[in-house]
């Protein structure tokens, strides 16, 4: 559900209301059930769902379409707490665990506040991809983002800006290229086509802006390319995103967190996905965050949430 003072609760509630959605397969909610009442009144829906207490031994019947599992809390604030951050935690956890011992054949996560997680002492990981890793114990996860105009890939996730220079490495970088094209083609794309970023303008420069571009990043594009990859680059990222969504490249690895999500968001904010590629199963969430001034008023866009679900569900029953 995530954050329970953010607008998952309402893009969630708004998404499952979908009969047609809810008929395509069964949904396991853990959250919280006064958040969702609430979205649900502020929304104008009945509830639809039935629920159960966190830890009950209930039989969770097949013949419940969407069942949640009540975490407890009422009255959340609408902004970072040490509360919602417990809870959007805990719901993450639990919904993992219930994917691993086979309960759940995919994850849809809503959109949890960083700095909720740390007033609840929840630290170690900075978000999602991260925890899930560790959680899945994948041995590398990679933060990919689909959308009808655009796909990309981070080569580095959410660290500081000035960090990127130092945790830039060759192997994070083929990794990414890797994953992506992975991704591309479970999408359905049987020879992707890459373009990997520059880290500096106008990629470089020929070294005359920086050396990451020959020293890690053709390397990293040289190694693809020897076990079959079809990855060109690097080029500056300025011009970059606009040939791929001329089509002339079906995913764009981009080196760090706001190169490659500004023009995802910019093109595609109500519909794009974010994708942690690398785990045993398919993990999306809406590509937005909780939105903490607009939660609690009815007026949320739950289109990239529902994007994010069907997605999730598409792949699910490929696989089962």
């Amino acid at each position: 559900m995530g954050d329970p003072g953010g607008i998952g609760p309402e893009i969630l509630v708004k998404t499952l209301a979908d009969r047609d959605r809810r008929s395509s397969a069964r949904f396991l909610v853990h959250g919280s059930s006064s958040a969702l009442q609430e979205a649900a009144d502020h929304s104008g829906i009945e509830p639809y769902w039935w629920q159960v207490q966190k830890g009950s031994t209930l039989n969770v019947s097949a013949s419940h379409d969407v069942v949640v599992i009540d975490h407890g809390g009422e009255g959340f604030n609408h902004s970072a707490s040490r509360e919602n951050g417990l809870l959007s935690h805990s719901y993450v956890c639990d919904a993992a665990a219930e994917c691993i011992k086979g309960g759940a054949d995919a994850l849809v996560t809503a959109p949890i506040s960083k700095e909720s997680w740390k007033l609840a002492g929840k630290t170690r990981h900075p978000g999602h991809t991260e925890l899930l890793g560790e959680l899945f114990k994948a041995k590398r996860v990679g933060m990919f983002f689909e959308s009808p105009k655009l796909r990309v890939i981070l080569a580095t996730v959410h660290i500081p800006l000035l960090d990127i220079r130092n945790a830039l490495t060759i192997g994070k970088i083929f990794d990414a290229i890797d994953l992506g094209n992975d991704a591309c083609k479970q999408l359905g794309i049987d020879e992707p086509r890459i373009a990997v970023c520059g880290l500096n303008p106008h990629a470089g420069e020929n070294g005359m802006l920086g050396d990451e571009e020959t020293r890690l990043i053709e390397p990293a594009i040289e190694h693809a390319k020897r076990v079959g990859i079809d990855a060109e680059g690097p080029f500056p990222a300025d011009t970059i995103f606009n040939r791929a969504v001329q089509g002339y490249y079906d995913l764009v690895v981009a080196m760090y967190h706001d190169q490659g999500l500004i023009p995802v968001k910019l093109l595609a904010w109500e519909s794009a996905v974010n994708v942690t590629c690398g785990l045993p199963i398919w993990r999306t969430s809406p590509a937005h965050g909780t939105a903490f001034d607009i939660a609690g008023k009815g007026i949320a866009d739950a289109r990239s949430m529902a994007a994010s679900i069907d997605l999730a569900v598409k792949f699910a029953c490929s696989e089962s």
